[in-house]
């Protein structure tokens, strides 16, 4: 054989390798790539779909309370026993409310008292009593201070005599 000969067979016994290292680096880095987007994509996909979980409620319990109600027989032994819980936005709600507490019960007494037997003996009367119970907290318990909001009034005792 001749030199030159000798010389591209070293050549070409180089290349190859070179060229099969050249082709695996890229594909190593391709794969890479790939890979980096994928997790970059499903990582910005979990971001979106994560929720900010509920502010805890804030609630605030009633003492019961034990009115007279009104009748069409004027019978004196109907009464209503019931205690309830009032669920509220938030904490400044709260304090003003028990900040108030005596006003508050007095409106709720004088709005029990004017409560029909018959009517609070169905589920429509016991609805229609949460919302008389949000509408007679809503007005401001003193002057320059916001109205009340009440979210629901909740039940802890219902006792109709």
């Amino acid at each position: 054989m001749s030199d030159n000969a000798k010389a591209k067979g070293r050549k070409r016994s180089l290349l190859i390798p070179v060229l099969l290292i050249v082709t695996l680096a890229a594909c190593s880095v391709a794969g890479y790539a790939v890979w980096r987007m994928m997790n970059k994509h499903e990582g910005s996909q979990t971001e979106a779909t994560k929720v900010e979980p509920p502010p805890a409620p804030v609630f605030f319990a009633m003492d019961t309370f034990t009115v007279n109600l009104v009748n069409p027989d004027n019978d004196p032994d109907r009464v209503l026993y019931v205690g309830f819980t009032l669920r509220l936005p938030d904490e400044d709600t709260r304090r003003r409310l028990n900040d108030y507490l005596p006003e508050v019960r007095s409106r709720l007494l004088l709005l029990l008292s004017r409560q029909s037997a018959t009517v609070l003996a169905t589920e429509q009367g016991k609805q229609a009593l949460v919302e008389q119970i949000k509408q007679v907290l809503a007005p401001p318990l003193v002057k320059n201070q916001p109205t009340q909001v009440v979210s629901d009034v909740l039940f802890t005792a219902f006792i109709l005599r």
